[in-house]
């Protein structure tokens, strides 16, 4: 079994390194009242288990007919052929309307449903930051209309793809990376509980995984079981990248070799077709980097770039200026 799955959190009490914004959450557990909720930042932080939390509090021996769970990414990158597979959908689901017209169908659907000995349900949109500016148009007048009995909770990685009129009528929580000491405490207590010991595990390994999994919890606990399971073999560089990581490293071979317009194209598909966010890019960028290119200069372009990103109209031309800097005082 899955020791992400095994040792999910099932209460407050075991969300770890995120001690105010499980305070607000539980307190609204306690009150027996819910705001719509955005919730925003990197995986494996406690977003989606948080509100799995939530709900078993609030709704007691109900939280399945009570909650609804729309992954929203998977029906925007599928389309029609994600509905046609979820028999869940098969009774809302027109093969002859759009995609479109098929979410606001399916969202009215589930935020009209009556709640079961509550006040109110909830709708969660995972990866809410797929949904395009129409489908969140709909949303909004949803929300509007069966706000009384529905509360929406939008989750996703970042806010630059929520907008306005949805951000403005929810209350943002923020999960930060987790601490390297909490990472490192939980996986201790992981090894123990699976019999192991700690001098099992040297503390090098601890800590490569630890800073490969970057503040993800989630990440941590399957590098640590596939080191386990697989001895002496475990190679934690090819088990860690992710394929965004692929491309960041293939934008910096593009530039050693001076190739400005296929390092720019890498960089600006890791926003277009990966939809990460610029910061995110960012920091797949400096991942790459302190693996082959850890060079001081490299750093301080990032640093001058994450803060710029943070002040600017147009991401795109900031991280082209980023690959431009790098390869003329680095590479060039």
């Amino acid at each position: 079994m899955l020791w992400i799955e095994k040792y999910r959190p099932t209460g407050f009490s075991e969300i770890l390194g995120q001690p105010r914004v499980v305070s607000h959450v539980r307190s609204f557990a306690k009150a027996g009242t819910v705001p719509h909720l955005l919730l925003t930042g990197p995986h494996g932080t406690g977003k989606s288990v948080s509100m799995e939390c939530l709900a078993s509090t609030l709704f007691g021996e109900f939280p399945g007919p009570n909650i609804t769970v729309i992954q929203v990414s998977d029906l925007f990158s599928l389309g029609k052929k994600y509905l046609e597979e979820q028999e869940r959908y098969a009774h809302i689901y027109q093969k002859d309307q759009s995609l479109l017209v098929n979410f606001k169908n399916i969202a009215r659907w589930y935020a009209s449903i009556r709640p079961l000995d509550a006040e109110f349900r909830m709708m969660v949109f995972e990866g809410a930051s797929s949904l395009t500016r129409e489908a969140q148009s709909a949303l909004r007048r949803i929300m509007e209309r069966y706000s009384r009995t529905c509360r929406f909770v939008l989750i996703s990685t970042h806010t630059s793809g929520i907008i306005p009129a949805i951000s403005s009528r929810c209350l943002p929580f923020f999960f930060a990376p987790l601490d390297s000491d909490v990472i490192t405490g939980h996986l201790c207590h992981v090894l123990e509980m699976e019999g192991f010991s700690v001098g099992d595990v040297s503390g090098d390994d601890l800590d490569l995984i630890v800073q490969a999994s970057d503040g993800d919890m989630r990440k941590a606990m399957v590098l640590l079981q596939t080191m386990v399971e697989s001895g002496t073999s475990f190679d934690l560089l090819r088990c860690s990248q992710t394929e965004a990581g692929q491309v960041a490293h293939a934008a910096f071979c593009a530039m050693v070799r001076g190739e400005m317009d296929s390092a720019v194209q890498r960089v600006e598909k890791l926003m277009i077709e990966y939809g990460l966010s610029s910061g995110e890019v960012v920091r797949h960028i400096r991942a790459a980097a302190r693996i082959e290119y850890n060079d001081p200069r490299i750093a301080d372009a990032l640093g001058d770039t994450d803060y710029i990103l943070g002040h600017c109209n147009n991401e795109y031309v900031q991280l082209n200026a980023l690959v431009s800097r790098i390869f003329n005082e680095v590479f060039s």
